[in-house]
């Protein structure tokens, strides 16, 4: 276990308020505000349930961001929620948790990151970018390698080399792109009844033959085989998307300058201006655009895009519009990196934290000279690019939150493991609303992953059911989020089993 005097003399505290607050915000704001709208507007059909989807997500986000500052502040070591679960459940849980972060969480949401910088950028050059290379099948699902995907996975190469640097540059990169994440979000939101001509008359409308391209028919409305709850639950998957990263800081709280006072507000702060900036903008969006407009909007592009194009008239060819049209994409592109940057200072923390517990190889516990685990990020990078060859934005979001809300979950409720093990640890900050605002979101988090769950296995049957052999099946399972990221994560325990039995024969050998 790692002792927080051995930890300060391997991680240095160089992350003051601003930098945390820089961490969270930069990686929370990124990709989603700007892509999920057009699937949201296909799962509830009306501006009012998207809107609601997020001030929901929102508020579930706030209310684990409420118990994770008392976690955080009482336990402020590099690895976060690892540690929380390894302390509390012990090592198989916390070992899980690691697992899904290192192969599906951190890799999925950094693949998902450069992707969406690749679709800004084929926005920004007027849809050249996407030219297929090649294409294959495997267990009767077609995958095709375009130029998106190599540019995602150059931009995964710089910056994973970027976060090789020292954890305070990484600060300063990430303070600066986190700028351009708010002031990109108050450009579209403020631009959409400043420049566009719009009409309140949307809210009152649904979504109507729209396109839709890329929904299941099990959480798409109007199909025959839609329930609302399951569709709801689909666009709350897609705005926790947008609300991801809310519990980062917890990666490098190691890290973090007084930490007893800057944790707590760094998580509580930036969740609730977020949940005020994601409500506004996409106002704006429904304020300019009708619902059906919105469900046809391109997987290949953007609402926001579509939004901003309406701007000064939507005359793309006039100075006013095309120059609003480049700054935005510039930003997007430049909110996406942000995204990826965050994650990858984050996420290479965990596999540091399990090398230094012997529940990873040893190799990825180790430092540089500039005091970053170098290795784990290395490793982190090549995983990441792997993902970003399936070229799925939509399906890559999916499985992160799915696999992400297990264990956020998992680790809300270790609050009250906690409360009633270690009354005598320090709190420099206790959990506003305890126990109800725990109880809350695991309540909700267990409604959310259980339809999850129910609408997938519906899509498994009709698979099934349509008789297309066991490959057809197996390509079905392989798209859904909860039955692939649940065999992700158990793919973990045989890993478990074999370090943990190697640790202690290479214990009993050292005797």
């Amino acid at each position: 276990m790692i002792s927080d005097q051995n930890e300060r003399q391997a991680l240095i505290r160089g992350l003051g308020l601003i930098a945390a607050v820089s961490i969270i915000i930069g990686n929370v704001i990124g990709t989603g505000v700007f892509l999920k709208a057009r699937v949201m507007t296909c799962n509830v059909g009306t501006p009012g349930w998207v809107v609601m989807a997020w001030v929901a997500a929102g508020l579930l986000s706030l209310a684990g961001a409420l118990t994770y500052a008392e976690l955080t502040a009482m336990k402020p070591q590099a690895g976060g929620e690892y540690v929380f679960l390894r302390d509390a459940y012990g090592r198989v849980s916390s070992f899980l948790f690691g697992w899904m972060q290192m192969f599906i969480a951190k890799p999925g949401s950094q693949a998902a990151a450069a992707m969406a910088f690749a679709i800004g950028m084929n926005d920004f050059l007027g849809k050249k970018l996407g030219y297929p290379l090649t294409s294959f099948t495997i267990a009767g699902t077609e995958f095709e390698i375009s130029t998106l995907q190599i540019v995602a996975i150059m931009v995964v190469v710089i910056f994973t080399t970027l976060n090789c640097a020292s954890v305070a540059f990484s600060g300063q990169i990430a303070t600066a792109l986190t700028g351009v994440k708010i002031a990109l979000i108050l450009m579209v939101g403020v631009g959409a009844f400043a420049w566009a001509s719009g009409d309140f008359g949307h809210f009152s409308l649904a979504e109507a033959g729209g396109t839709c391209e890329g929904v299941a028919d099990s959480v798409r409305i109007g199909s025959p085989t839609y329930s609302f709850i399951g569709g709801f639950a689909a666009a709350m998957l897609g705005a926790l998307w947008g609300y991801d990263g809310w519990n980062n800081l917890t990666f490098v709280a190691g890290e973090v300058k007084e930490p007893g006072r800057n944790i707590p507000l760094a998580i509580i702060g930036s969740t609730i201006l977020v949940i005020v900036l994601y409500v506004f903008v996409h106002i704006g969006y429904f304020y300019v655009l009708d619902p059906t407009a919105i469900a046809s909007v391109s997987k290949s592009s953007s609402v926001a895009m579509s939004v901003v194009s309406t701007f000064f008239g939507g005359n793309v060819a006039s100075f006013a519009t095309g120059a609003v049209i480049a700054l935005f994409t510039t930003g997007l592109m430049l909110s996406s990196l942000g995204t990826l940057h965050t994650s990858i200072l984050s996420g290479s923390r965990v596999p540091y934290a399990m090398a230094q517990d012997g529940l990873m190889f040893k190799p990825l516990g180790q430092l540089s000279a500039t005091k970053v685990p170098v290795k784990a990020l290395i490793l982190q990078g090549i995983w990441a690019s792997v993902l970003a060859l399936s070229g799925s934005f939509d399906t890559l979001t999916d499985y992160v939150v799915f696999g992400s809300w297990i264990f956020y979950a998992l680790v809300t409720s270790s609050v009250f493991v906690f409360r009633r093990k270690h009354p005598e640890l320090e709190r420099p900050y206790r959990a506003w609303g305890y126990p109800v605002v725990p109880v809350v979101f695991l309540l909700v988090a267990g409604w959310l992953l259980y339809t999850t769950f129910a609408s997938d296995l519906s899509t498994i049957r009709d698979a099934y059911a349509a008789g297309g052999g066991a490959g057809s099946v197996v390509g079905a399972v392989m798209k859904t989020s909860s039955f692939a990221g649940t065999l992700l994560i158990l793919l973990g325990l045989p890993v478990y089993y074999y370090l943990n039995s190697k640790r202690a024969s290479d214990g009993a050998a050292g005797e």
